[in-house]
């Protein structure tokens, strides 16, 4: 049996299930050299531009930031960090729409450049071999280094896996078959920068020393084959494997078909095979960032199709917006527009030409209305099995697609939806026009997103069983802990010691006290309940004769009162009244005159004088006004009482409220009369004098 390496030297190559041979159209662009285009007028960087976790923003808006100054931060081995492609100003770090299928918006950051093109600090690397191996993953890793053959894949966990399993890496293929139609990116590059390119190589071969480095690239690219071939004379394991023309060739399982005949196992990866593919533009990047110190803030991108007037590749920095490359390449926007990021096979139709390039963007396809119609003529499958013939994964492609369209989500997975490399060739088969892919991308999503919060629910649920049971343990550690205590206490208080003696002394005074405590608490206890229970039970036996004595009693109580107040007032009067007089008959033999002047005086002096209750003037009328104000201030008292103890006859306590206020008011009004009646009899009196 030949080994891979005769098969290599024999240019005798595996085939893999299926496949298609669509037209080309390569010569669009493939006659042009890589051209560079001035600034933008705004960069748009999404934190994310590849499989795995976005880094931590290490900026903030309003910061100047220097061209190739790292953005975020990398503390996961999935998380790859982003750089400024530019000099210039963070002016804004917000949501906005990115290049996915969906159209989804993610966490972007918005750079204006200044034009200065000013370069942080760099440190150019003379001797790339003078470098351990961990400090060339390192430099990987503050690159920002992603898989630029369209998955995004973070290339320090590639060049790592070596470190991280046991297996033997027997062979790196380097893919250079750019199988797609239309693209011409790593064709350009090879042509243009092929001794880069090997040096990248070169250095991933000192890293995980492989038997063989296979680089495997189609028959139609002859310039980039020999451009190849010359760059490759001086390493003796380095071959350039010139593979025949065959969509989807450049798919990474299908690569490893054809150049090892080994097949990767379902869910598995190419490592578990001994295997690592890298893209032909990954090892330039690599290279770049090992030797200049440049971090990867820029890609070739291919502009295409017959709505461009200068089709070409361009080298674009990250962040750049797709309508800036249309611009420099004289796109023709026809009535009804339609770009697609990526090739016509396996790209997706974009919202809008705002969107920007990223570290995966290969290709920007602008088709005319005839070369890609815009328009969706799907009809019925008419199960004729042409997408299975040519499916590389051997799927079965419209079953796929009739459980897509079910959300049947158990039988997708069993017929094994996520083997499918999304390459397009069912849908370009098929005779009703079924966008076949469109319905694997969106079940996938949909996969995805329910394993997410399975995931979620299951750590969610671990966390929980992990609590209880560190529950169980703290109480049955507590009550270890308590009964050795008791164990402890009830050895000592059982020994005959001292100390032992005194507890137990200690123990029985704290009873005794306890005990009398309880005693007097019982004690205090049994009067009150038995003086709550008479007074409830008279109130429960007799309530309602009971109410209706005590509203009698408030009543005739709060009359007496006024009686007496009444009676009181008069006393006083009629007191008062007879020292005025003999103070009139003493003043009148005095002298006649008196009268005269006393008349005018009463009948000058004010109606309304200060009230008695506010300026007494006897001692007498001050008893009388403060026993009145008790006996009332007593009546209003027994009715809150009341109204507490019963809550009932609410109007029976107005109306008595009420009654002590009028008795109190006619009390008040009989002592401001008193000076008028004093007057008025005073007046009498001298009239009667002077007419004897």
């Amino acid at each position: 049996m030949e080994t891979i390496l005769e098969r290599v030297q024999r240019s005798r190559w595996w085939k893999f299930h299926g496949g298609i041979h669509p037209p080309e159209q390569k010569f669009l662009t493939n006659d042009k050299p890589i051209r560079n285009l001035p600034l933008p007028e705004l960069l748009k960087l999404p934190l994310k531009q590849h499989i795995g976790q976005k880094g931590e923003l290490i900026v903030n808006v309003g910061d100047k930031v220097l061209k190739g100054q790292a953005l975020t931060n990398s503390q996961h081995p999935m998380a790859v960090p982003i750089h400024a492609p530019t000099s210039g100003k963070v002016i804004a770090i917000k949501n906005a729409v990115v290049a996915h299928p969906s159209g989804l918006s993610e966490l972007c950051l918005f750079l204006q450049p200044d034009g200065k093109e000013q370069w942080r600090e760099r440190n150019i690397c003379q001797n790339i071999d003078a470098l351990s191996q961990q400090d060339v993953i390192s430099k990987i890793v503050n690159a920002g280094i992603a898989g630029m053959g369209g998955a995004g894949f973070p290339t320090n966990v590639k060049v790592n896996i070596k470190n991280n399993t046991s297996t033997k890496i027997k062979c790196l293929i380097i893919n250079a078959a750019e199988c797609e139609p239309y693209i011409t990116a790593d064709d350009l590059l090879i042509r243009e920068h092929s001794s880069e390119i090997i040096d990248g190589v070169k250095i991933l071969a000192n890293i995980l020393k492989p038997e063989q480095v296979l680089i495997g690239i189609e028959d139609n690219k002859p310039a980039a084959i020999k451009a190849l071939q010359q760059a490759i004379t001086a390493f003796d394991n380095f071959h350039v494997c010139i593979l025949p023309t065959k969509y989807p060739s450049g798919g990474e399982k299908q690569l490893i078909k054809i150049l090892t005949g080994l097949e990767v196992p379902q869910g598995g990866l190419p490592s578990a095979l001994g295997i690592v593919v890298q893209n032909v533009a990954t090892c330039f990047a690599i290279a770049d960032a090992i030797i200049n110190d440049t971090p990867l803030i820029r890609r070739v991108v291919t502009v295409t199709g017959n709505a461009v007037n200068k089709p070409q590749n361009v080298w674009a920095l990250l962040g750049t917006p797709i309508k800036h490359l249309l611009q420099h390449c004289h796109y023709q926007a026809p009535t009804k527009e339609h770009l697609i990021l990526g090739g016509p096979m396996m790209g997706y139709s974009l919202p809008s030409s705002d969107i920007s390039i990223t570290k995966t963007t290969n290709c920007i396809l602008a088709p005319s209305s005839e070369e890609i119609p815009n328009t969706n003529n799907e009809v019925d499958c008419i199960r004729c099995g042409q997408c299975a013939d040519v499916c590389p994964s051997q799927l079965l492609p419209q079953e796929l697609q009739w459980f897509a369209k079910a959300n049947d989500h158990q039988q997708l997975q069993k017929f094994d939806l996520f083997d499918c490399i999304e390459c397009g060739a069912c849908a370009y088969v098929c005779p009703s026009q079924i966008p076949l892919v469109h319905y694997y991308r969106i079940a996938k999503a949909e996969i995805r997103q329910q394993q997410l919060q399975d995931l979620k629910a299951e750590k969610a649920k671990a966390r929980f069983e992990a609590r209880k049971l560190r529950l169980e343990k703290e109480k049955i550690k507590r009550e270890e802990k308590h009964r050795k205590a008791a164990e402890a206490r009830k050895a000592m208080m059982n020994s005959n010691s001292g100390q032992a003696k005194g507890a137990k002394s200690a123990v029985a005074a704290a009873l005794a006290r306890a005990k009398a405590k309880k005693a007097q608490l019982t004690s205090k206890t049994g009067d009150i309940k038995n003086t709550a229970s008479d007074n409830d039970s008279s109130f429960t036996n007799s309530s309602t004769t009971n109410e209706t004595n005590n509203d009698k009693k408030l009543q005739v109580a709060a009359a007496i009162a006024r009686a007496k107040a009444k009676k009181q007032a008069k006393a006083i009067s009629s007191d008062d009244n007879q020292a005025e007089k003999n103070l009139a008959h003493q003043s009148l033999d005095n002298n006649k005159n008196t009268a005269t002047n006393s008349k005018i005086k009463l009948k000058s002096a004010p109606k309304n004088d200060t009230p008695l209750e506010s300026t007494p003037k006897t001692r007498a009328e001050k008893i009388a006004l403060a026993v009145a104000k008790a006996k009332s201030r007593k009546i209003k008292t027994a009715v809150d009482d009341k109204k507490l103890s019963s809550g009932k006859n609410i109007n029976t306590d107005k109306k008595q409220r009420i009654a002590a206020a009028v008795a109190k008011a006619k009390l008040k009004k009989q002592q401001q009369n008193k000076p008028q009646i004093e007057s008025q009899i005073e007046l009498q009196n001298n009239q009667s004098k002077e007419s004897s």
